[in-house]
């Protein structure tokens, strides 16, 4: 479905992809059922990006506060996220997607880190999407990580305090490098922002669909982005 290039296109797209356990418990199935046709809602979202011209995708994948969730869920959605990256592996670098993982990594099992970061490297001159997961993320925790990274430059003498501004916070966020989403959408009809991108999403657009993630299709995110087209971006300026 090609982008209409009459109107404005959103050149990255955030995701906060929730109704998986929702979905799952319409149809008498267990919440992991739901999350494994999330999995491969991905994949078709990923490989619709080209056509309707969004050159950036962040998919939110597990944040720092769903540990809370029972055991076994926690251990089936690793063991998803796992499988994930080694079926995924070879189409996505055919495809021409690159993958990134933002996050803490700390908590994540060594053999899962060791696939996240052989993907990366895999994947690292691929240009036709940039796909980045957010996995153990939390936009609070992630702004909590980059001030002490900075903290530390501080005192060891290799940054002035006088000369920190929006810009040099920013190249301590994990997403340094990627340009700000332009629009930031969550399913199942709840309207939050889920600690998700929080510095990094100060002036994008949002869209809460009513449409569980599992049955958000293609055709569903062209007609969000058909939407944003709309929308007239003023940034705090005033109309002329």
């Amino acid at each position: 479905m090609p982008a209409d290039e009459n109107r404005e296109v959103p050149e990255h797209v955030a995701i906060i992809m929730d109704g998986n356990g929702r979905w799952a418990a319409a149809r008498g199935r267990p919440r992991l059922f739901g999350h494994q046709a999330g999995a491969r809602r991905v994949s078709e979202i990923v490989a619709a990006c080209p056509g309707l011209g969004v050159r950036y995708l962040t998919i939110f994948a597990f944040s720092t506060e769903n540990w809370k969730r029972s055991r076994a869920e926690v251990s089936g959605l690793m063991a998803l996220f796992r499988r994930y990256i080694v079926k995924e592996a070879q189409r996505l670098t055919v495809n021409g997607v690159r993958v990134r993982f933002i996050g803490d990594r700390t908590r994540l099992d060594p053999a899962l880190v060791r696939h996240m970061d052989t993907l990366e490297t895999l994947t690292r001159d691929n240009d036709q999407v940039h796909l980045t997961v957010a996995l153990n993320y939390g936009g609070r925790d992630e702004i909590a990580r980059a001030t002490r990274r900075l903290a530390a430059e501080v005192a060891a003498g290799r940054v002035d305090p006088g000369d920190i501004d929006a810009c040099r916070v920013e190249r301590y966020l994990d997403t340094h490098g990627l340009p700000d989403p332009d629009l930031v959408i969550r399913t199942s009809g709840e309207a939050r922002v889920s600690n998700f991108l929080l510095w990094q999403s100060a002036y994008a657009e949002y869209e809460f669909v009513e449409t569980l993630w599992p049955d958000f299709t293609a055709e569903k995110f062209a007609e969000v982005l058909a939407g944003f087209g709309k929308r007239e971006r003023r940034f705090g300026a005033v109309r002329a």
